[in-house]
C-alpha cells in the first residue's frame, strides 16, 4: 500500500480563534506568512531578534530601479533562508525584485524540503 504524505495542520497567521477552536492553515499558507512576516517587519522592530526582517514597506520611498531590486534581493534571500529553516531547501530559494512607478513586486520561489514541491509566492508592495 502506498504511503500518503499529510499535509500537517498549522495555526493561521494571523491566529484567529473561533467557537470551534483556532483557524487552521496548510503549508502553503504558513509559508506564505512566514514569508509575509519577514517581508513587513522592519529590522529592530522585534526586541530579541534584532536582525530578522527586511522591512520592504519602507523602501517605496526609495528609488525604484535596478540598484533598489538588487540590494532588496540580496536582503531577502539571508532573512528568508534564516526564517524558513527547516520548512524550505535554502538552495531553492529563487527572488526577482521588479518594480514600476511606485509599486515594487517580489516574487519568491523555493522547494519545500520535506516533500520536494516547488512553490511559487508573488508579493505587490506599494501602488493603489
Amino acid at each position: 500500500m502506498a504511503r500518503r504524505l499529510i499535509d500537517p495542520p498549522y495555526l493561521s497567521f494571523p491566529l484567529e480563534v473561533s467557537a470551534d477552536g483556532p483557524r487552521l492553515a496548510s503549508r502553503s499558507e504558513h509559508i506564505r506568512g512566514q514569508i509575509e512576516q519577514v517581508l513587513f517587519t522592519l529590522p529592530g522592530e522585534r526586541v530579541f531578534r534584532p536582525d530578522f526582517g527586511a522591512g520592504v514597506k519602507a523602501l517605496v520611498f526609495e528609488p525604484n530601479s535596478t540598484p533598489l531590486w538588487q540590494i532588496t534581493k540580496r536582503r531577502l534571500l539571508s532573512s528568508l533562508a534564516d526564517a524558513l529553516q527547516g520548512e524550505v531547501d535554502p538552495k531553492s530559494i529563487e527572488i526577482e525584485v521588479t518594480g514600476e512607478e511606485a509599486t515594487l513586486t517580489i516574487t519568491i520561489g523555493y522547494t519545500l524540503a520535506a516533500v520536494g514541491v516547488h512553490e511559487t509566492q508573488t508579493f505587490t508592495v506599494g501602488g493603489s
